[in-house]
């Protein structure tokens, strides 16, 4: 099963957010082994970036490093930021996907935008 968090900000550089994800999860002992950055042209001139992480557990002596999550982070030209976080909670306790939702609100809050 996967557990998504969904958010919109304005005002935070996607490479901003990327890297308070990161720290995020290498706070609760979730490793980021991949990242991917893409930026697109759009037919206005302006561009789009893209960027994706990958999520694995941390290697104990007993168990393997499995894919545990993934985040995209979309910057559109203008000004939102928008981040999908899916988090396997069944590899990911749902305290900690709590504490992460918790920490995310405290840190990026005002930059969300609110409907």
């Amino acid at each position: 099963m996967a557990v998504q968090i969904r958010k919109t900000y304005r005002g935070i550089s996607p490479e901003m957010l990327c890297d308070e994800i990161r720290d995020l999860m290498q706070k609760q002992e979730i490793a980021v082994v991949t990242s991917k950055s893409q930026t697109y042209a759009l037919p206005s001139g302006l561009t789009q970036s893209r960027i994706s992480l990958i999520f694995k557990t941390q290697t104990t002596q007993k168990k393997k490093p499995e894919e545990c999550g993934q985040a995209h982070i979309i910057d559109s030209p203008g000004g939102k930021t928008k981040l999908l976080l899916d988090l396997n909670n069944e590899l990911i306790s749902q305290e900690t996907i709590s504490t992460l939702q918790g920490d995310l609100d405290f840190i990026l809050g005002s930059y969300e935008a609110k409907w």
